[in-house]
Formats: structure tokens, C-alpha cells, sequence
């Protein structure tokens, strides 16, 4: 079989790749010496921006099926019976670091899953806690401030970001669920999913339920503590993709169990908490976790670039029988997630292999950057028009249904959503055992350790009176490792405490 040619990019084949074109044998380089001009504009543009959360992430391909019926709940075509499989693209991601940053770092982990279904795609865009720390998108860029770098020193700080959470009870839950053995994962194989907002489905009848998703690992809950975090980081910062990479390449294919919660209107109307307010749960006892079906990652992509760093989600992306839901963050996510992978990847983004839908894409959209006319070749791109037999189905017109709200704009809360302690202090009190508790109060106590600078006793006093209103054991214990005197409802830091 004869060799391959070697080619540039537009297809000419060429002999000199190694040595550039020269004016005699020590001359200077000549211009003229295209295949020179091509490798270097091109090395100098192989990066895209990296995102600005989520930008260390790892990924595989794999498949979804279905293993019990929900079809009373949702129309959706993935769901329709059991049996039915569609292939799936998984990203994992620590949220607030880097492209070089370390896979074992403490930081929530990104979940964000993409369904290819005979619908469309369906990307479900979550992390592995059902909680976050804000409960409006309104507050988010100031939040991932404190997750990055001091504009002047470029370091990261543990002042500016205990400050943030000390400013917002909201973040308390999520706090509580980070600083434990939970916010440094043993890899990506061993740890839940969330899609974490509430959703909506929508059956055959236009009835309307609202939904939680849960992916719950097949491998078994398993986490780093904080001294084991560490000691990996400095060992092997790519820790989690190797993981992954070698489990999935031996055909140790990672499995996870979809289930879902489901609470019906008027359950809603009558929860204690807004169920749309992401920093809380759904109890388990109220609300049982519905099986639904199997996550299993199978292929590892044979270009990372290509796939793992171009791949573009969006909780935009949803399918006919599920919907969206009044979470606030959710509502911000819906327009932030397609913008950002428009500035990022381009707005042709959806055309590039990992991201586009297999199976039929009729729309109007055609220019752009990196546009591919392969779908659609020479067809209008207007509509109506009288030249092609496209028309909108009837069968996906979206639920109308009355928005809970006045026709007034208005930025005030009800009454329970300053309920920022109660789901924090049973997470401590319920949740977690004697030595998960021990681990949550020391890594808490060692991150605190690290606030500095004048306003330090005031963000460690503000912190600490929402420890306590959570739970008076994990405040006490948290005060008592910050060296904190405790006088009646007065704290007074030590001066003499050495950090």
C-alpha cells in the first residue's frame, strides 16, 4: 500500500517540512515559503479562550438507556418506553479553575451531559451537588470573581472569597457541602450528578410536573481527604482525566443511574421553601427518587481539542416533554450558556462533530463563522418561502400556562426564602457521620485560617454567625479551631492568634 502524501491544508502535496526556504544556504527565510507562513498562523491560533468556569474538564462518549417508564410524566421520545437507547457525550469540569489547574483542587465538579436524540439535543448542564451558592444568575459574575484571581497580586484568596459567602447566608448549603470530603472527589468515576435547578416535564395531555435529576454513581461514592487532595495534586494535577482515560480504555466503563423526583403544582404552591430556589433540596422523604435509567460512558474521543474542549452546552438545549422552570438561575443560565460558547467557539458551534445533532436540522440559519452548507446546500434561508417543504409541528408547540406572578416588576422575596440554615444544619446534623463532620469543621477551619488583612475579624465573625445559626456544635467547633472567644452573642477575635 503506498504512503500517504504529505499535503498542506488546502490539499497540495509538498516535500520540505522541517527546513524553511532561504536565500542561499545561510540566507535569510523568503517570505514565499508558504507551508512556513501556513504552520505558524495556524500553531499561533490552536486556542481557543478557554471558559471562564469550567475550563479544566475531561470527557468521554457513551450511552443512555432506559430502564423504567416515566412516560406519565413527560412526552419526550427518549422516554417513550423502556428499551430506548441514544448515544451521549459526558464533560467533566472543577469549576473554578484554570486549564492547568489540578484535577484534586476543592471545588464543586461540572456535570454536564449531552443527550443525541431523535428530538434534538438534549444538554442537561449540572454539577455533582444538588445545591449551589447563589440562587441568582443577577449574582454570579461577582461570585466567580471570588473563585479566581485578585486583579493585582493575580493569586487566588481565601479573604475575598469567605468575604462573598460571609455577604450571602444564601451560599451556606453549598459552603457546607464544598469544605467536606465531598468538595474533592476521587476522580469523576466516583461521584453523583445533579442537574440541580428544578425543571419541568410535560406529558401527552399538557399536564405539567416539576422535576429534579440525579445521576447516582454505579462505582461508589469516593473522595480525597483534604492531606490526600493535596498530596495528588502535587503528584499527578491531571489525576482525574488519567482515571477516566485508563478505566474506559481496559473496558471498566463508568455506569450511573438516572433517577428523578417529581413534585406535582400544587405541591409546589404548598412547599416550605421555593422549589425553584437552587441552593435547597427536595427531601428524599417527601420526594422519592424515581428510577428512570443508565448513563454509561464507553469512548474515550480521539482528539481532546476537538471534542472535549469544543464541545458547547447549553441548558438552552431541551427537548419536547421537558421544560424549563422559574429558578432564577436557571432563567440567567438559559441566556448565559449559548453566549458564552458563541464568543468562544463560534457561532457555528453547533455544526462541529461533537455538538451537532445527528439527525434531521432543518433551519434558516446559514452565515457566520466556520458555516458548513453540507445540511443544507443551496435551500432558502427565509422562511416562508416557496421552495421547500418545511413546516413548524404542531405536536411541539410549547405549554401555555399562567406565569405565578402579577403583572408588577418586582425584586422582593416570600416569606421562607431567607431560610438560609434550616437544610444547612440537618446536612451537618443528618447527612453526615461523626468523622465526615470532623472533616468538614477542620477544612473550614484551614481555609478561614487564610482570610487576612484589616476587615479579617469582621468576615470571620460575619461567617461564623451563619455557622451558628445553622447548627450551634458546628459553630462552636468551627470558633473554637479560629482560637474565636465566644462571649454570650459577642465574638472577639484574639489578637494575639497567630495565623
Amino acid at each position: 500500500m503506498p504512503n500517504k502524501k504529505l499535503t498542506s491544508g488546502s490539499g497540495a502535496p509538498y516535500f520540505d517540512h522541517q527546513d524553511s526556504q532561504t536565500v542561499g544556504p545561510r540566507g535569510p527565510v523568503l517570505l514565499q515559503d508558504f507551508i512556513l507562513q501556513e504552520n505558524l498562523a495556524h500553531f499561533v491560533r490552536e486556542r481557543i479562550p478557554e471558559r471562564i468556569v469550567h475550563a479544566k474538564g475531561s470527557g468521554a462518549y457513551g450511552k443512555f438507556t432506559v430502564t423504567h417508564d416515566i412516560s406519565k410524566y413527560t412526552k419526550a421520545k427518549l422516554f417513550s418506553k423502556v428499551g430506548n437507547e441514544c448515544r451521549m457525550f459526558a464533560r467533566f469540569s472543577t469549576v473554578g479553575g484554570e486549564k492547568g489547574s489540578a484535577d484534586t483542587e476543592r471545588d464543586p465538579r461540572g456535570f454536564a451531559l449531552k443527550f443525541y436524540t431523535e428530538d434534538g439535543n438534549w444538554d442537561l448542564v449540572g454539577n455533582n451537588t444538588p445545591v449551589f451558592f447563589i440562587k441568582d444568575a443577577k449574582k454570579f459574575p461577582d461570585f466567580i470573581h471570588t473563585q479566581k484571581r485578585v486583579p493585582k497580586t493575580n493569586l487566588k484568596s481565601a479573604t475575598m472569597m469567605w468575604d462573598f459567602w460571609s455577604f450571602n447566608p444564601e451560599s451556606l448549603h453549598q459552603v457546607l457541602v464544598l469544605m467536606s470530603d465531598r468538595g474533592t472527589p476521587h476522580g469523576y468515576r466516583h461521584m453523583h450528578g445533579f442537574g440541580s435547578h428544578t425543571y419541568s416535564m410535560i406529558n401527552d395531555s399538557n399536564e405539567r410536573v416539576w422535576v429534579k435529576f440525579h445521576f447516582r454513581t454505579q462505582q461508589g461514592i469516593k473522595n480525597f481527604t483534604q492531606e490526600d487532595a493535596v498530596k495528588m495534586k502535587g503528584e499527578n494535577p491531571d489525576f482525574a482525566q488519567e482515571d477516566l482515560v485508563e478505566a474506559i480504555e481496559k473496558g471498566n466503563f463508568p455506569k450511573w443511574t438516572l433517577f428523578i423526583q417529581v413534585m406535582t403544582e400544587e405541591q409546589a404552591k404548598e412547599f416550605r421553601w421555593n422549589p425553584f430556589d437552587v441552593t435547597k433540596v427536595w427531601f428524599h422523604e417527601e420526594f422519592p427518587l424515581i428510577e428512570v435509567g443508565e448513563m454509561e460512558l464507553n469512548e474515550i474521543p480521539k482528539n481532546f481539542f476537538a471534542h472535549v474542549e469544543q464541545a458547547a452546552f447549553s441548558p438552552a438545549n431541551l427537548i419536547s416533554g421537558i421544560s424549563f422552570s422559574p429558578d432564577k438561575m436557571l432563567q440567567g443560565r438559559l441566556f448565559s450558556y449559548p453566549d458564552a460558547q458563541r464568543y468562544r467557539v463560534g457561532v457555528n458551534a453547533h455544526l462541529l462533530e461533537v455538538n451537532r445533532c445527528p439527525f434531521e436540522v432543518n433551519n434558516y440559519q446559514r452565515d457566520g463563522a466556520m458555516a458548513d452548507s453540507r445540511n443544507y446546500e443551496d435551500a432558502p434561508n427565509y422562511f416562508p418561502n416557496s421552495f421547500d417543504d418545511i413546516q413548524p409541528d404542531a405536536t411541539y408547540k410549547n405549554l401555555e400556562y399562567d406565569l405565578d406572578s402579577t403583572n408588577v416588576a418586582h425584586f422582593n422575596r416570600n416569606e421562607n426564602d431567607d431560610d438560609h440554615y434550616t437544610q444547612p444544619g440537618l446536612l451537618f446534623t443528618k447527612a453526615m457521620n461523626q468523622e465526615q463532620r470532623e472533616h468538614l469543621i477542620q477544612n473550614i477551619v484551614t481555609s478561614m485560617r487564610g482570610i487576612s488583612g484589616p476587615k479579617k475579624d469582621e468576615i470571620i465573625n460575619r461567617q461564623l454567625c451563619h455557622f451558628f445559626r445553622a447548627n450551634i456544635e458546628l459553630g462552636m467547633k468551627i470558633a473554637m479551631g479560629l482560637q474565636v472567644n465566644i462571649d454570650g452573642n459577642m465574638m472577639t477575635h484574639s489578637l494575639s492568634t497567630e495565623f
